[in-house]
């Protein structure tokens, strides 16, 4: 046999050899040092069985809406009234559910089906983009997180989500987020919201106001009944089609709130200036 047949066995095999033991080692340590801090983060990601019979006292996303204000020279703004679940009319809890996670009372805080959807989008398109989030993780998301699209702040967010449904009844749950969600700038919660931008409390809320406000919550510093959206019109219509549908509103008054929709978004003067309410 020729020593041109044996160069390439006689050369390759012993520097794959010599290399491959030290890659192993390498490729040991960091998946090793990856596990180490996904252990870290999850035993010190917040418990949630205090918000059984505590209500928290600011929230990840107000913290961060004030440095914000801070670093762009402005006073913080907050504008928050808490109001119990029992409070809240039945149309517009079922306006926000319409609009924010119409599957809240079937799921354990993920939406799984969606959440294949929205990874199988943010595959195609490279990056994380926005929906699939349930109210459970929304509240976890504004709870204790940031509002940054990382998957790994959305991995946390799925682990916190899972703690909130192990933790808290549904209820529980709703009424949290429904008064910590953001609706405007500085302004946290749904009372805070109704007086806001209509002048009122939440137990005057109509069917029409509960949708317009509903309707907001996907952009709510953009979406605010004076801006002249016509997302924020379009969404407002679709939630009380989907009401009506699911035999939630009967025709006659869904109608009617079609066209009080049509009203307040269209300019024309409301019944009172919103008004700001002092942190409760």
């Amino acid at each position: 046999m020729s020593s041109d047949t044996l160069d390439p066995g006689a050369v390759n095999p012993p520097v794959a050899r010599r290399r491959s033991p030290w890659r192993r080692r390498v490729l040991g340590v960091l998946l090793l040092g990856l596990l180490g801090f996904a252990v870290y983060e999850y035993v010190t990601l917040p418990s949630a069985e205090p918000l059984l019979k505590q209500n928290p006292e600011t929230t990840a996303l107000i913290d961060q809406r004030a440095a914000e204000a801070r670093d762009a020279g402005r006073k913080p703004r907050r504008r928050q009234n808490w109001v119990s679940l029992s409070n809240v009319p039945k149309h517009v809890v079922y306006a926000v559910l319409t609009s924010e996670d119409a599957s809240f009372y079937l799921h354990e805080g993920v939406d799984t089906v969606e959440l294949e959807k929205a990874m199988q989008e943010a595959w195609k398109q490279g990056k994380l983009g926005r929906g699939a989030s349930t109210i459970t993780q929304q509240l976890a998301k504004n709870l204790w997180l940031s509002t940054d699209r990382s998957l790994f702040r959305k991995a946390k967010e799925l682990i916190l989500a899972h703690r909130l449904e192990e933790a808290l009844p549904k209820s529980r749950i709703l009424a949290l987020y429904l008064n910590v969600v953001e609706w405007g700038d500085g302004v946290y919660g749904l009372e805070a919201g109704a007086r806001e931008h209509f002048g009122v409390s939440t137990v005057s809320l109509s069917v029409a106001q509960g949708a317009i406000l509903a309707a907001m919550l996907p952009a709510p510093r953009k979406r605010s009944p004076k801006s002249g959206s016509r997302a924020l019109k379009k969404r407002a219509h679709w939630i009380i089609d989907q009401m009506q549908a699911a035999k939630r509103l009967p025709p006659e008054q869904a109608s009617a709130a079609q066209a009080e929709i049509d009203r307040i978004l269209s300019g024309k003067p409301e019944s009172s200036d919103a008004s700001e309410e002092e942190d409760s």
